[in-house]
C-alpha cells in the first residue's frame, strides 16, 4: 500500500501534530440548494473496457498458493487512457513513476511535467478535447497537490466532469456560479473517501466562444495578448489580507515562518481540494473569470507554483512567445521545457507542471 509522507521543509505542506485531531466541519457544498447528484463509479472507462480501481498491494486472491507462487514479479503498470464518462472526450494525466513528461496535442496544447526531489511526482494535470461533439469546447486543468499525490489525481480525473454536469443544466451568464459547485462536488467527493492531502487547481474552460479561468491554491494562469502577460487567477495563501481575515474570522491563525506565511503554523496555500485536517479554514471555492475570447489572444499558460515561485508571468511570456507566436512551425512544447529548465536553473526544487493552450483553434467561433 502506497503511503503519504509529509515534507517538514516542503514550501507548502509543514505537518503539526496537534492539528491531526478527528473535529469534522460541515462542507460548503451541503449549503447549496443544487439537486444532488449520483455518485460516480470508482472504475474507468475507456472504449466499452471496464478497469477497476484496485489496492495494487492487496492479496490477489483468497486461496493460499505454495511458497514456490509467491515468489512471481508483480507485473508493470499498464498505462491505460482515461475516457470522461458522458463527454466521449479523452482525459490525459501523468503517472506518479514517471519523472518528467512531454506532450503535444494536435497544436491545441502541449505540456512538460518534471518531478522535484520529493521521491514522487505530486503534480497532475488534465485536458479534454471535443467536449459533447465540438471542437471548440475543451477544459484544461494543472493540479499541484502536497501531502501525497491522492487528491491532484482525484481532482484530474473527476473536476472536469463535475463542473460539466453543473454547466450544462446552467443558463450561460451563471457559469461561475457552476464552475463554484462542480470545485465543491469535486472536493466534497474526495472528503468522503479515506483519503489524506491536498491540491491546488487552476482550469480553464472554453465554452462557446468564452474563456473561464478559476482557481483554488496558487496555481496559475497567465495570458499573452500581443506579448504582454496578463494574469487571470490571483493566488490563494494565507499572506494575502482578505485571505488572512477569512481564516481568522474562522478560528484560525496565520504565521509566518522562515518568510513563509501558514495556516496553523502548517500550510502554506487557503484553497484547495481536500486537506481534510484544515476544512474549517482551507476552502474549495475558486475565483472565476470570464472572458471572450478575440483575436489577440495568443496563448494561455497553466502551471503549478514550481515555475511561478522562480519565474514572473512576463517572463513566461518573453520566453514561449517567440517559440509560439510568428513564425511557421510553431514549438509549444520547447517553450515549456524551456520554462521549466529556468525555473530549475533559479534553484526550484519543487514539482513542475507547464501547460501551454494556443487559442488558434478556437477563435473561429469567438471572433464572430
Amino acid at each position: 500500500m502506497p503511503c503519504t509522507v509529509a515534507v517538514s521543509n516542503s514550501t507548502v505542506f509543514s505537518p503539526s501534530s496537534s492539528l491531526f485531531c478527528k473535529t469534522s466541519f460541515p462542507h460548503p457544498l451541503s449549503r447549496l440548494n443544487n439537486s444532488p447528484s449520483s455518485s460516480s463509479s470508482l472504475g474507468l472507462e475507456t472504449n466499452g473496457l471496464s478497469v477497476s480501481c484496485a489496492d495494487e498491494d492487496g492479496p490477489s486472491t483468497s486461496n493460499p498458493s505454495p511458497p514456490a507462487l509467491l515468489k512471481r514479479k508483480r507485473p508493470a503498470r499498464l498505462d491505460i487512457p482515461i475516457g470522461s464518462s458522458g463527454f466521449g472526450a479523452l482525459v490525459e494525466t501523468p503517472r506518479v513513476d514517471g519523472a518528467e513528461v512531454e506532450l503535444e496535442k494536435d497544436g491545441l496544447y502541449s505540456v512538460c511535467c518534471k518531478r522535484g526531489r520529493r521521491a514522487t511526482m505530486e503534480d497532475r494535470y488534465s485536458a479534454v478535447l471535443n467536449i459533447q461533439g465540438d471542437s471548440k469546447q475543451a477544459f484544461f486543468g494543472v493540479f499541484d497537490g502536497h501531502g501525497g499525490a491522492k487528491a491532484a489525481e482525484f481532482a484530474a480525473e473527476n473536476l472536469e466532469k463535475n463542473i460539466m454536469d453543473e454547466v450544462i443544466k446552467t443558463k450561460e451568464d451563471d457559469i461561475q456560479e457552476a464552475v463554484k459547485r462542480g470545485y465543491l462536488k469535486t472536493d466534497l467527493d474526495f472528503m468522503e473517501k479515506d483519503l489524506h492531502g491536498g491540491s491546488c487547481c487552476v482550469t480553464a474552460l472554453i465554452r462557446n466562444g468564452n474563456l473561464v479561468v478559476s482557481n483554488a491554491g496558487d496555481c496559475r494562469a497567465v495570458l499573452s495578448r500581443g506579448g504582454v502577460a496578463e494574469a487571470l487567477t490571483t493566488d490563494h495563501r494565507p499572506s494575502r489580507e482578505d485571505e488572512k481575515y477569512r481564516i481568522q474570522a474562522m478560528g484560525g491563525y496565520v504565521d509566518c515562518f522562515n518568510g513563509v506565511w501558514r495556516i496553523q503554523g502548517s500550510l502554506a496555500v487557503s484553497r484547495g481540494i481536500g486537506d481534510r485536517h484544515f476544512k474549517q479554514w482551507v476552502i474549495a471555492e475558486p475565483d472565476t473569470q470570464v472572458h471572450r475570447i478575440t483575436a489577440d489572444y495568443e496563448f494561455l499558460i497553466l502551471a503549478s507554483d514550481g515555475l511561478w515561485d522562480k519565474v514572473t508571468n512576463q517572463e513566461a511570456v518573453d520566453v514561449a512567445h517567440p517559440l509560439c507566436v510568428g513564425i511557421s512551425k510553431p514549438e509549444p512544447v520547447a517553450a515549456c521545457k524551456k520554462l521549466m529548465d529556468l525555473s530549475i536553473s533559479r534553484g526550484s526544487a519543487d514539482d513542475i507542471s507547464v501547460m501551454l493552450i494556443q487559442f488558434e483553434g478556437y477563435i473561429a467561433n469567438s471572433a464572430k
